[in-house]
């Protein structure tokens, strides 16, 4: 088949963020845009040439389109071998797992994760190196740095071979692998927790609602939830994914699905166990009968329980958060013995722990859990762990929660999210924040004084990487925290995320409603960095 080299010039916004590179569809439609980054990531990781490489998405608007452009310029660039999920499909996670299991050199993931999808919204794309994990900051600005100087791509003038049928064919010597998507992450899912404990608490009366949100999880869930532990179709809902996700946010958090939540937390016929997953399946939420998990708890509780699961038993070797999640996991690892890091956001960070065998649990505040059986953050994942550890222990969600609260404390714990704030403004906020950090130690704050502030850096312990700017640490003497970072997941303005942190050991004090719990911090948060001076905003538009 003839192979054809198109002129392009280069576009001067694909530096890719936190979690790849985001703009609307519109953005990626313009002539040669998606190609010009596909051919930067094949210009500057020769390791692809004549080897494996994994394909697919979540399938939101643009998916099958981009899947198809992918595997013509793959076959033109002499990848060897490209594994895809049937209709280009693929959740976040069983991209890394397909990685590690085929011994690929890397994989392709079309996502924009929990961004609305639709003609109107959001595309993604980001590349995963041999571990299965994103691609390290040194890996994703040689791409960037690509991009700006390109002035070609090769592509297969012939039409893309069907990717929707199970088998294997060539194409313009290019060995194309359609697989089914739920197969191989399904048995890896058995392997790790005891699904036949699963399935008689079950059986047992523990009624399981998940929702898919109507994205990539809903096969997924349904192999897994309805039929292997036997919940029931009921027990998946919004399962089948759509291209704009069903007219969603695929967002599992307390406002996007608060259907379900309403469902959970309101005594009566509903389930006794709720979860969601977002669009591409690497973010979860867990509620229980009157009680939802803040994503740091349940990190924390998933550390300290981590033995009831086959996959755990003999133990964990550490833990790893992201900066602003809440210090809860840390209690835990101090308690079991066990390494816990603190590392800038972006799942990326956490891929040379996991290598080195230094953290086996890590997590972010934004609902993203995972474990060194991948190398990204898995929702479906979670929701099974949790399920095992409520099957092994015979208890409820609220049980479990309460019980750790009284052994661990609890880090009263909550994000603010401003979005789509003025660029410039936020900036500016960030910037005037960065530039008086001196100057706020012995800052009077309600009855307590901040004791530390500083802009958060990160040198990383396995290869003495540095990664610096990752947002401003307020630290009050009373160990309470205020974080403020940018968003890099957003694809309009920017998103100001705030986070306040405190920790309460009194028993009479654990089950504090949170914004009413750290109301003083809350107002603090405003008046030290001056959010509604600077953005105009009175109020966050996202609580979690």
């Amino acid at each position: 088949m003839p192979i054809e080299r198109v002129d392009t010039t280069p576009y001067a916004d694909q530096k890719p963020g936190t979690s790849g590179l985001r703009k609307t569809v519109a953005v990626f439609r313009q002539p040669h845009y998606l190609a010009n980054f596909v051919q930067s990531i094949f210009d500057t990781q020769p390791q692809l040439a004549g080897e494996t490489l994994v394909l697919g998405g979540d399938g939101r608007f643009y998916n099958r389109e981009a899947t198809a452009l992918i595997l013509r310029m793959a076959a033109a660039n002499g990848i060897g071998r490209v594994v895809v999920g049937r209709g280009g499909l693929l959740s976040t996670p069983a991209v890394s797992a397909l990685i590690r299991k085929r011994g690929a050199a890397g994989g392709i993931v079309l996502s924009a994760s929990h961004n609305p999808g639709g003609p109107d919204a959001d595309f993604g794309i980001k590349f995963n190196v041999a571990n299965g994990g994103p691609a390290p900051e040194a890996v994703t600005q040689a791409i960037f740095e690509r991009s700006r100087t390109i002035d070609g791509y090769a592509l297969v003038t012939a039409d893309a071979p069907d990717f929707d049928r199970p088998g294997t064919s060539a194409f313009a010597g290019l060995t194309v692998e359609v697989v089914d998507p739920v197969a191989d992450y399904a048995a890896l899912m058995e392997r790790l927790f005891d699904f036949d404990r699963i399935a008689a608490a079950i059986r047992g009366g523990l009624s399981v609602r998940f929702d898919a949100m109507h994205a990539i999880t809903g096969p997924y869930a349904a192999e897994i939830l309805a039929r292997r532990l036997g919940a029931g179709a009921d027990a998946v809902i919004n399962a089948v994914p759509s291209e704009d996700f069903g007219g969603g946010h695929p967002d599992p958090n307390l406002v996007h699905a608060a259907d379900l939540v309403a469902q959970v937390m309101t005594a009566g016929d509903g389930p006794l166990f709720g979860a969601a997953s977002d669009g591409d399946g690497d973010r979860n939420m867990i509620v229980g009968r009157g009680m939802f998990v803040s994503p740091s708890d349940s990190l924390a509780i998933l550390a300290a329980n981590a033995t009831v699961a086959p996959g755990y038993a003999d133990g964990i070797a550490g833990v790893a958060r992201s900066m602003p999640t809440s210090r809860a996991a840390d209690r835990v690892a101090a308690a079991l013995g066990v390494l816990a890091f603190e590392t800038p956001t972006g799942w990326k960070f956490f891929g040379n722990l996991l290598d080195a065998g230094q953290a086996t649990l890590c997590g972010e505040e934004s609902f993203g859990t995972g474990s060194s059986h991948v190398r990204e953050k898995d929702g479906l994942w979670a929701v099974l762990f949790w399920l095992n550890i409520l099957a092994a222990r015979g208890e409820g969600v609220a049980d479990v929660v309460r019980d750790h609260w009284r052994r661990f404390g609890r880090d009263i714990y909550t994000r603010h999210d401003y979005e789509g704030v003025d660029s410039g403004s936020a900036d500016t906020l960030m910037g005037e924040l960065r530039g008086r950090l001196g100057d706020l130690l012995g800052t009077r704050v309600g009855s307590t004084e901040i004791a530390a502030a500083d802009d958060f850096a990160y040198t990383d312990p396995v290869d003495g990487s540095r990664s610096e700017r990752q947002g401003v640490r307020i630290l009050l003497a009373d160990d309470s925290r205020i974080v403020y970072r940018l968003s890099g997941t957003g694809t309009a303005g920017a998103t100001l995320r705030v986070y306040m942190e405190r920790y309460e050991r009194d028993p009479a004090r654990l089950e504090d409603e949170t914004q009413g719990a750290l109301a003083g911090l809350i107002a603090a948060a405003d008046e030290i960095a001056g959010i509604r001076r600077l953005t105009g905003r009175e109020r966050p538009d996202v609580v979690t």
